[in-house]
């Protein structure tokens, strides 16, 4: 199962077109904040470069693909699945180098949604007497690959997603005893999977000091930049001697207010966190703030790990772009039981948040998850 691709692969699809694409998705989590690129080179039939892009690298997927090509790029067929750059940046332009290896095609499955390039590759490359031809069948799952990308190019936010772990009845924890956990194993292994694709992820103080957690990207795999923990703490409680802190590393975050003492502000900027004061008028957190501030830092995604007040609020606040619950066989019951989203809520069905583009992925043999985009 993978979010961010199509949930039946497209049988349509170009099979040179499905390799560049793998590619891309093989790159998630290490190109931020840049896209996702895949990139083939074909020739004659057969495939004679392969290439994806790395921030660490620096090369674009293009490039890698035309440095393996060599000589043979002549006359032969591109496969990108998103448009060649145009403009100069910590690489020159992709447009300009297939059309230096004098490349006779190129098929692109995604236009470009950077102001920068949005088209202008794609003209630069016919100007130069190249045949360009967008890949439509391709175009979803590309899409949906640098669904944060282009999130971010559109709005100059992270894409903020609101996962969560549910029972049938939509409970998140009991009132008492929550040793064990609410999803199998394999649904606890791809949240990491999600870790690894997300910039950020969120929580509340009393998830911290409750669970002790760390919010880790355990899959292993090299990320692009660290992942950056932030902990919603209006009144400063956060310990020094948390995991979180004492294993941190320059990448946690705690959002509070002024209400928050400065000795322990001081505590814990001493210990390698940054605090930042974030006042909202309910004298919490704001996370309209918070999230302004993540994308001034080119964050292009964010993911909320919390418990029912922190996911209600977050709702409530519309900071939450997507949710993705993964949801087990049980029931709770009860009316102490949490939901997965408190606070006031909503008080008439008419107004309940709306859910579009749901998708259902199936987890387990008896576990599925739901995805969807919120309503604004």
């Amino acid at each position: 199962m993978h979010p961010y691709s199509t949930i039946e692969r497209i049988e349509t699809l170009n099979e040179y077109m499905r390799e560049a694409l793998d590619l891309a998705r093989g790159a998630m989590g290490q190109t931020s904040p840049n896209p996702s690129v895949g990139c083939v080179i074909v020739r004659d039939g057969a495939v004679v470069g392969r290439g994806a892009h790395r921030y660490a690298l620096k090369d674009h997927a293009e490039t890698v693909a035309l440095r393996e090509a060599g000589a043979l790029a002549q006359g032969a067929d591109a496969y990108v699945t998103l448009e060649p750059c145009s403009h100069h940046g910590r690489t020159g332009p992709c447009a300009d180098a297939l059309i230096a290896a004098g490349v006779a095609r190129v098929f692109v499955a995604m236009q470009d949604p950077n102001p920068m390039v949005s088209g202008s590759g794609l003209h630069k490359l016919r100007e130069a007497g190249i045949r360009v031809e967008m890949d439509h069948d391709a175009n979803v799952e590309a899409a949906r690959i640098n669904e944060p990308f282009a999130h971010f190019m559109r709005t100059g936010r992270p894409l903020v997603t609101l996962k969560s772990a549910v029972t049938l009845d939509g409970k998140i924890a009991a009132p008492e005893d929550n040793e064990g956990w609410i999803t199998s194993e394999l649904a606890r292994r791809h949240v990491q999977s999600l870790r690894h694709w997300s910039d950020v992820m969120i929580t509340g103080i009393g998830t911290v000091l409750a669970d002790d957690c760390q919010l880790t990207d355990r899959t292993g795999v090299e990320r692009s930049r660290p992942l950056l923990r932030v902990v919603l703490d209006s009144q400063l409680r956060l310990p020094v001697t948390s995991r979180m802190v004492v294993e941190g590393n320059q990448d946690v975050l705690v959002a509070t207010t002024t209400a928050g003492s400065a000795e322990r502000r001081q505590a814990l900027e001493a210990k390698g966190v940054e605090v930042l004061v974030l006042d909202s008028a309910s004298g919490r957190v704001s996370l309209e703030l918070l999230v302004q501030e993540l994308g001034r830092r080119h964050y292009l995604s964010a993911m909320i790990e919390a418990g029912s007040k922190v996911n209600g609020g977050a709702l409530d606040s519309e900071i939450v772009d997507k949710v993705f619950f993964y949801y087990a066989p049980k029931i709770l019951g009860g009316m102490q039981s949490l939901p997965v989203a408190g606070g006031i809520g909503r008080k008439r069905r008419a107004d309940a948040i709306q859910l579009r583009e749901v998708r259902l992925h199936p987890v387990a043999p008896e576990e599925f998850a739901v995805e969807g985009w919120v309503e604004k």
